[in-house]
């Protein structure tokens, strides 16, 4: 065996044994050696692909499926097409994904019907399940479940049970529409679909559950993802995906400081590879730096999620509102609620309904509260009864019911902590503690008032604590004072705290010097670990 056939042989069985550095190496020196034909330069791409060198990967692949068009093999140049297709989707280029599933739509015309027509026909359903338009979702289904088993396809029948499960999920059938899901993730268990193809439908599902706040099966198929992931050496995209799921869950659940960081890294991985997901992770970047208090960067995350697709509410009009920007606030909810179906509007109507009472529209306040209880009897998860008996608690307590408003509150209570949502579960027991104190309980309501405020302080939601602490900073620091303990608790030196504040060095120095007597420290690494105790955000 020469050179050749021997790094050949080697790079197919590391391709089929999921080694992607291996595989793209050893065909990568094949290369360099001789022209590769179709079959071993399109393991080539998709090695490249899973290790995150999109451009290259895409180039290869095209490269494949000029070759097969040349060659006259109709069947695997439309498989090739439908390839890319998958590959623009998932990159979140739906217009570029579309001019290849067209193409493969018209290499396919006249063919015998097999593998490839169930492929095309799922992605045309994915395509225009993009756009809003759900009635090819469940008459693709059907066809695909037909199809794989007349086939014996497993992927062509797992495509239909996730169609069909996305079609009664969006129409309010929740139970059969994941029973669906979690049945079309069985071949995908099995390893008898594509990687390619199986990561996109791990994707679908923990998305559809993350929609519908289902955190529970949220946090299971993540990690039957992570599992199904640690077979392949050096996937950089599902890997990256299956981080930022993970860090969405570790956000709700309260672990800010070391989220915030890991979902700005992997977000700005993921962009040219999954903009969907990368939009997400920015999303939940400025949500926490809303909660912490940085206006700012809250901003410049929201705008990035923008960028690539993602619509930053309720979010930025949440940022707007805490700025005194009530009008902006209102109107880009308000805009925002108007371009989206039932199921898509549900994470806006709790933060609609606050808005709202805010600024005192009580009947629009009703509407949307009434509206989401509509959808948490459809949909029936436990993130949606959440909310809405989060909301219709809120309502009862701004018309002063507050009898009525305890057990609507307790309920909530037990799912958030169910659901292991701890800033959620802070903001309710501040409803509570307005409850009792308006049923002349002032000692209950001070007690929940202290467990809110405790949350807030382990969380580092710095405005929550102030606004509960009577605007009080702790330690009886200053304005000023916080602002330079917190960016020496980042690890900033006197010099960029200084230029970073527009004030000298000599400045900071007399601050930190004025910190550490107030504060009862000695050196910067105490004077950063009290800043972290005591909710002060550390600043970029």
């Amino acid at each position: 065996m020469d050179e050749l056939d021997g790094l050949l042989a080697t790079a197919r069985a590391a391709y089929a044994r999921g080694d992607w550095h291996a595989a793209y190496r050893q065909l990568s020196q094949a290369r360099a050696l001789s022209e590769l034909g179709p079959g071993d330069l399109s393991l080539l791409g998709r090695a490249a692909w899973w290790l995150g060198q999109v451009k290259e990967s895409f180039e290869v692949s095209e490269d494949v499926y000029h070759r097969f068009q040349d060659d006259g093999d109709a069947a695997d140049a439309a498989m090739k097409a439908l390839h890319l297709g998958l590959l623009w989707f998932i990159r979140g280029d739906v217009v570029i994904a579309s001019g290849w599933v067209s193409r493969a739509r018209g290499l396919l015309q006249g063919l015998p019907e097999g593998p490839e027509h169930g492929y095309l026909l799922y992605l045309d359903a994915c395509l225009a399940l993009s756009l809003g338009d759900l009635r090819p979702a469940r008459e693709t289904a059907v066809k695909l479940q037909d199809l794989g088993r007349d086939l014996r396809d497993p992927a062509l029948t797992s495509f239909g049970l996730v169609l069909g499960g996305l079609a009664d999920l969006r129409s309010g059938s929740t139970a059969s529409g994941f029973a669906r899901l979690d049945e079309a993730m069985l071949p995908v268990l099995a390893g008898r679909l594509p990687p390619e193809w199986a990561g996109e439908i791990y994707c679908t599902v923990i998305h559809a559950c993350h929609e519908l706040a289902d955190l529970h099966r949220m946090r299971a198929w993540t990690d039957a993802t992570e599992q199904w992931g640690q077979q392949f050496v050096g996937d950089a995209v599902y890997a990256g995906i299956c981080r930022i799921h993970r860090l969405q869950l570790l956000s709700i659940e309260g672990g800010w400081d070391a989220a915030e960081p890991a979902i700005e890294h992997s977000g700005a991985e993921l962009v040219g590879r999954n903009n969907w997901v990368a939009g997400e992770a920015y999303y939940q970047l400025g949500e926490i730096r809303r909660l912490r208090g940085d206006i700012s960067g809250a901003g410049n995350a929201y705008a990035r999620a923008r960028e690539l697709g993602t619509d930053p509410q309720p979010g930025e009009s949440l940022l707007q509102h805490a700025a005194g920007k009530n009008d902006a606030a209102w109107a880009g909810l308000c805009a925002a609620l108007a371009g989206r179906d039932r199921l898509a509007c549900a994470r806006l109507l709790l933060s609609g309904v606050e808005i709202a009472l805010a600024l005192g529209h009580v009947d629009e306040a009703e509407r949307l509260c009434a509206r989401l209880e509509e959808t948490a009897a459809v949909f029936a998860t436990a993130g949606f009864r959440a909310w809405a008996g989060h909301a219709r608690a809120a309502m009862l307590i701004a018309q002063s019911q507050y009898a009525e408003a305890l057990p609507v509150l307790q309920a909530v209570v037990h799912e958030y902590r169910t659901l292991h949502a701890r800033y959620d579960t802070a903001r309710v027991y501040e409803l509570l503690a307005q409850a009792h104190r308006g049923l002349g309980q002032p000692s209950v309501a001070a007690a929940d008032s202290a467990t809110a405020l405790a949350i807030y302080h382990e969380l580092g939601a710095l405005p929550d604590v102030r606004r509960l602490d009577g605007g009080r900073l702790p330690g009886g620091l200053t304005e000023r004072e916080a602002d330079v303990l917190s960016f020496t608790a980042s690890g900033a030196s006197n010099k960029q705290t200084a230029e970073a504040l527009f004030i000298s060095q000599k400045t900071v120095g007399r601050h930190l010097a004025n910190i550490y007597a107030k504060i009862g420290v000695s050196s910067r690494t105490a004077a950063a670990a009290w800043a972290h105790e005591h909710g002060l955000q550390p600043r970029r």
